[in-house]
């Protein structure tokens, strides 16, 4: 199982902040720094300084870092137009020398869009939103150099594209789909995705999830081994219980409670517990860190969990 190290700084980090534990997942050999894609804070935090820009952090970090791969999970399609997205995406695969993925969801949280004057559709059209957009960023990536892309869509229309900047990574960089829809989530990954990701599900409800994607890849003719699988899942490790009871408390959750729904305890117990996700199906984790500031719990997932599952 591959161990990938997920962030969610709209609870609170600069991009210093951020560079520490991207620089610090890449020395401790995890597969890959993701964060979020998110304006406002959610519960009861502070939030400052304030919100980081994804794709600005990720073009940051895609000079500041050398090996480890960058990506969101998941930017949301309300934030950014479809052809300036796939520019974005693609100069900074160019600039972290192919290093990025792009997570890509319809969005969900309307007070991030209240704050910062974003318009929220409702569901439907924000799905109608997202399948237009995964049709024109892969549709701009595929064009062949020196011909035109345009689309007549319902919400977007691009007319003669020069489809440019192409992304370094071919045919294209990969790109992650997720959620726990039980038909329009499967059927876009079918038609779209390279991996497909389950956010904090059980491994249960994880692998019901992975069925109707492979369900969904077989109604279209499409191989259902040519995605990857993974699931987000919040982690708390500590050598010992008193290292785990304060990790905990400093993230303002109950040991029991991270137990039940997410990965706690020592590197033993966290590396069980990946393994019932293993077993779900899911061949990467995300693992959702959420005080950055505790650089030495990173380390303990990366020197006595990551070696364990590799």
């Amino acid at each position: 199982m591959r161990l990938r190290i997920f962030t969610e700084p709209q609870q609170g980090a600069s991009y210093d902040d951020l560079l520490a534990v991207a620089r610090c997942a890449e020395e401790e050999g995890f597969d890959a720094f993701f964060r979020s894609d998110h304006y406002l804070k959610m519960g009861d935090v502070d939030g400052r300084p304030g919100p980081t820009d994804a794709w600005i952090t990720l073009a940051g970090l895609a000079r500041d870092t050398s090996r480890i791969r960058l990506g969101t999970l998941v930017t949301s399609a309300t934030f950014r137009l479809p052809g300036p997205l796939a520019v974005s995406v693609a100069e900074v695969d160019a600039m972290s020398g192919g290093r990025v993925e792009l997570g890509l969801g319809a969005g969900w949280f309307d007070g991030e869009h209240r704050a910062y004057g974003i318009p929220f559709p409702a569901t439907g059209e924000r799905f109608e939103r997202l399948e237009e957009q995964l049709e024109i960023v892969t549709g701009m990536w595929a064009t062949p150099i020196g011909e035109s892309f345009s689309h007549d869509g319902r919400h977007y229309r691009l007319e003669e594209s020069p489809a440019l900047p192409k992304p370094v990574q071919r045919p294209r960089p990969p790109v992650i789909i997720g959620g726990g829809g039980p038909s329009r989530t499967p059927r876009l990954a079918a038609r779209f995705a390279d991996e497909f990701n389950t956010p904090f599900m059980s491994p249960a409800d994880a692998a019901a999830q992975f069925a109707r994607v492979r369900g969904a890849c077989e109604a279209v003719g499409r191989d259902p081994g040519e995605l990857r699988y993974s699931s987000a899942v919040v982690v708390c490790c500590g050598a010992d219980e008193s290292d785990v009871s304060r990790r905990a408390k400093a993230i303002g959750r109950e040991v029991d409670e991270l137990r039940a729904n997410g990965v706690c305890g020592t590197p033993a117990e966290v590396v069980d517990r990946l393994g019932e996700w293993a077993q779900a199906g899911a061949e990467t984790a995300y693992l959702q860190v959420l005080d950055l500031s505790d650089l030495d719990h990173l380390r303990l997932l990366g020197r006595e969990v990551r070696p364990a599952l590799a």
